[in-house]
């Protein structure tokens, strides 16, 4: 019964890092998408 702590701990450290990652592929892709914009404005097509 007392593995049972350290399966929940490491399900939630995986969670955790799973999820911190999705968020930095967000960030970086909302990143993107406006250097995009900043170009399409910069070259005129838009």
């Amino acid at each position: 019964m007392e593995n049972f702590v350290y399966l929940f701990a490491a399900y939630s450290l995986i969670w955790i890092v799973l999820f911190g990652y999705v968020l930095s592929i967000f960030w970086r892709q909302r990143g993107l998408e406006r250097e995009l914009e900043r170009l399409r404005d910069k070259s005129g097509q838009g």
